[in-house]
């Protein structure tokens, strides 16, 4: 049998202190959370551009990678990774801040656009496929696209904070079936899960 389940789990966000909080770094929120429940230490490799930690779940190997570069260069860090270990583009997932879905609300996709997220856009640039996987978090939309920026380089309410990581409990729950590359069911578990609140 062809192994399919995801090996490599990215979390997208800006590095530094002062964006660690903000909405643009729920991706990252969920690596940090996967590495402290499961004894993972995340360490720094220059070689990536980024800080990786290595989780055995499942009785299988995963990376998790936060990239140190700026969210619009984030594809230099996994594209090097990627290069590096031999992974395939299905066998990857990207974590990361959708302002299409509401608060607390997950989507689990593989291929499609950018939809204007600009660590997406470097991503596809950089590794020349849009064929990985996506788990899309909810963050809402400001309703004025002159608002985006300040937007998403905020910080969330409170409520919304417990909202989204409530959500992303509940990814961390369909971890097994992602590892496994039973992608089906996690995507039901995931998309039938009303956000909370």
């Amino acid at each position: 049998m062809t192994e399919q389940g995801i090996r490599l789990m990215v979390g997208l966000g800006n590095p530094g202190p002062e964006y660690a909080p903000t909405r643009h770094n729920v991706g990252q929120w969920f690596l940090d959370a996967l590495a402290a429940r499961n004894g993972g230490r995340f360490h720094a490799e220059h070689k990536f551009h980024g800080l990786l930690c290595r989780l055995s779940l499942a009785g299988r190997e995963l990376r998790l990678l936060k990239p140190t570069t700026f969210m619009n260069h984030s594809g230099q860090s996994v594209a090097a990774v990627v290069r590096y270990f031999e992974i395939p583009p299905e066998r990857i997932l990207i974590a990361h801040d959708e302002l299409d879905l509401p608060v607390g609300t997950l989507r689990l996709k593989q291929g499609g656009g950018h939809a204007g997220h600009n660590g997406l856009r470097d991503i596809i640039a950089a590794l020349g496929t849009r064929d990985f996987w996506r788990l899309r978090i909810g963050i809402d939309h400001p309703q004025d696209r002159a608002r985006v920026v300040n937007y998403v380089l905020g910080r969330a309410s409170r409520d919304d904070e417990e909202r989204i990581r409530d959500a992303l409990d509940t990814a961390e729950a369909c971890l097994s079936e992602m590892i496994a590359g039973d992608f089906q069911r996690a995507m039901h578990r995931l998309h039938s899960e009303p956000p909370t609140g």
